[in-house]
């Protein structure tokens, strides 16, 4: 049964890609086990998201440049110079897409892989946005082109969660448990070859076709191949490195190894090659370690973890991207009737700060006086406010506030 949705605006980023609750995908997915969603019961397509036309205009007029572009044949990836080439007088760089290139290999089976479509395809850029904010860890979007009954990939294992997002044509996935659970980014499948190719040859959990709307919800671990069945097919992977405990425990680990007791040095003289000679201090190093993990776990090392988690994150998520032109105008011209809101997923910390309002970006901080501070704390709370309404200022302050922070790439207009 389809769930209800007037549009696709009313839906959420993640709803649009899973058949169940978010609390069931929580529970019972994320993490653990694969799960498929048919068009129907997601109620909506992905057309809006991507399509054949849109593969087209970036593999034919936007200029794309490896590594937004590779191409692969039967499971090895093709070498650049296959489908790049110098784009004539005035872009003479050389890794450029080139359409006949791309078009030769195409009609003899390869497969096309366009990377980083949340950076270089708006739909796909907000979406991608909205996912982020919804999951809490940094995803990216590759789409993989395939003709007629070629296989792109061999079976193999991703070391990311991943959403497949059918978009054209249709494409049989194979789908087995892991070899492997939830791998590190340093454990590839290829280092397990032959135990993915035996686990590959075995009863698979998942055999299906893929066809337009349909998705697909993979750990990182599962195995998974897929080929093209009938024309041309399209397919969206949405790539989720997930933020695991790994990462909380190498910050506490880092800042246990700063105690005191660790700090001290190994014996005058003492061969470091003979293991009898440094059996006790490394099993006191050990029982140091584990006492300086016990304490970590108060409110300033939860804290210390907090920032330095956070600010990776941010580091690997992008904001909204600004109109540099747009914006320049509308800041000249800004009026008392205008109306602007933060950017979105633009993360900041917001504090009075010695007498002035301090808004703490990730490459910088803007400062403005603290007659300004109920005004930003107003706009950076989510609210879309017209300049001549914002808190505690005159309309004339207001305006010098705004466009500063327009300026800044803080703020955006609303239409």
């Amino acid at each position: 049964m389809s769930r209800e949705s007037d549009t696709t605006e009313t839906v959420s980023a993640l709803d649009r890609c899973i058949a169940v609750s978010v609390a069931e995908f929580a529970a019972d997915h994320w993490g653990k086990r694969a799960l498929l969603s048919s068009a129907a019961d997601l109620g909506t397509t992905f057309d809006d998201l991507f399509s054949t036309e849109a593969a087209d205009e970036l593999l034919s007029v936007r200029g794309l440049r490896t590594p937004f572009i590779r191409m692969a044949k039967e499971g090895s990836v093709l070498a650049p110079s296959a489908f790049t080439a110098p784009g004539g007088y005035g872009a003479e760089v050389g890794d450029q897409v080139s359409s006949e290139k791309v078009l030769a290999e195409f009609a003899a089976g390869s497969t096309i892989v366009l990377q980083g479509l949340h950076r270089t395809w708006p739909p796909l850029q907000e979406f991608t946005r909205r996912l982020v904010a919804e999951l809490g860890h940094p995803a990216q979007v590759n789409a993989y082109i395939t003709p007629a009954s070629s296989r792109g990939f061999d079976p193999h294992y991703d070391v990311h969660d991943v959403f497949v997002l059918q978009i054209a044509g249709q494409k049989r996935w194979v789908i087995h448990e892991p070899v492997h659970e939830l791998p590190f980014a340093d454990e590839p499948w290829g280092d397990r070859r032959d135990a993915v190719a035996a686990q590959a040859a075995g009863e698979p959990a998942i055999d299906t076709v893929l066809s337009p709307g349909d998705a697909l919800y993979l750990p990182r671990g599962w195995l998974h191949s897929a080929t093209a069945l009938v024309g041309t097919t399209i397919h969206l992977t949405i790539g989720m490195p997930a933020v695991t405990r790994a990462d909380l425990a190498r910050d506490l680990i880092g800042r246990a190894l700063r105690s005191d007791r660790l700090r001290a040095s190994l014996p005058l003289g003492i061969d470091l090659a003979d293991p009898a000679q440094i059996a006790d201090d490394v099993r006191a190093a050990a029982e140091d370690l584990i006492a300086s993990l016990q304490g970590a776990a108060d409110g300033s090392s939860v804290d210390e973890v907090a920032v330095r988690v956070g600010s990776r994150f941010r580091r690997s998520t992008r904001a909204e991207p600004v109109r540099p032109l747009h914006t320049v105008e509308v800041a000249a011209g800004l009026a008392g009737s205008d109306r602007v809101r933060w950017r979105d997923e633009l993360h900041a910390v917001v504090r009075e700060d010695a007498g002035q309002v301090a808004i703490v970006l990730p490459s910088k901080t803007v400062r403005l006086p603290v007659v300004a501070l109920s005004a930003v704390q107003a706009l950076h709370g989510g609210e879309t406010l017209a300049v001549g309404s914002l808190p505690a200022l005159d309309e004339d302050d207001a305006v010098v506030v705004v466009r500063r922070l327009l300026r800044e790439g803080v703020l955006v207009p609303v239409p």
